[in-house]
């Protein structure tokens, strides 16, 4: 299976934000739950508008694009997305050529714009990690100037340890906080080991948005993306502890919370109606 690194595909963008109703009941069943299309990579590429009408229909709010861009002008991606129903807080981009997409961020009406991963030429060694770390610090810098926010993504590959320290380490203390924020991928933290709501507990502020997946039982860890990694189900059909991530997602205000699934055993429309409905009796109890 492609990786989304690998993927040569494209996505989808707008821009959004979600008035909440007052009283805690309203705040329980309204939060801005999304959807990251790599989910639905394999049927977007053929039928966008109807792909699109779909997830919202299922009751998400938001979206967020992967890497690549569907070989469509901003300007037409954004009214897809608008014809729908749905919004794009976010858009991911990749390393290499991250810095030419500000201006299809912008055109795009994203808020935040994400570096999907680390290279693997460049996450092979804690110098490599340091030096990711600057170029976040600049591509933070750069967003601030246009009005953006920046993040980036993690895979289980930051966890990898270079001398007692992992390269996660050394992305969250060389990077400056108040330019650079951390989408936390929940399945691919626990998928490396760690704990999800650990992380939450310490790096909340920190918190851009997050990624939900879950992860099946009896499954071994690792710190790469490849088929010994992925052991992907839908919310609250695994492990993870959702009820600990949502309470800390409320506490800590995080924005924007987007379900991907990477490789999905029933149709990915499917699957994200498992998770939609799972995450509903969730958010129902924080």
């Amino acid at each position: 299976m492609l990786t989304r690194r690998e993927f040569a595909g494209n996505a989808v963008a707008g821009l959004a934000t979600m008035a909440l109703a007052p009283g805690a009941f309203a705040r329980k069943v309204d939060r801005p739950v999304g959807v990251q299309l790599y989910t639905v990579r394999s049927v977007l590429q053929n039928d966008v508008p109807g792909t699109l009408a779909t997830i919202r229909k299922i009751g998400y709010r938001t979206v967020e694009t992967f890497v690549a861009e569907y070989k469509v002008t901003a300007k037409d991606l954004r009214q897809a997305i608008a014809d729908a129903g749905l919004m794009a807080p976010s858009a991911h981009f990749a390393y290499g050529d991250f810095d030419s997409r500000f201006d299809y961020a912008k055109e795009l009406g994203v808020e935040c714009v994400v570096c999907s991963s680390v290279p693997g030429n460049v996450g092979d060694s804690a110098d490599g990690f340091k030096r990711a770390a600057d170029q976040y610090n600049t591509w933070g810098e750069k967003a601030k100037t246009l009005g953006l926010k920046f993040g980036f993504h993690d895979h289980d590959t930051e966890f990898k340890q270079f001398d007692g320290v992992t390269g996660f380490d050394i992305l969250m203390e060389r990077t400056d906080p108040s330019v650079v924020q951390w989408q936390m991928d929940c399945y691919w933290v626990a998928q490396a080991g760690r704990d999800p709501v650990a992380l939450l507990r310490k790096y909340g502020k920190r918190m851009q948005s997050l990624h939900l997946k879950d992860r099946l039982p009896n499954s071994p860890t690792s710190t790469d993306t490849g088929p010994g990694s992925q052991f992907f189900t839908e919310v609250g059909e695994g492990t993870l502890d959702w009820s600990s991530i949502f309470r800390l997602a409320e506490r800590f205000n995080i924005p924007n919370m987007y379900v991907e699934q990477d490789k999905t055993e029933k149709p990915p429309l499917e699957c994200l109606q498992i998770s939609y409905t799972n995450i509903m009796k969730y958010l129902s109890a924080v």
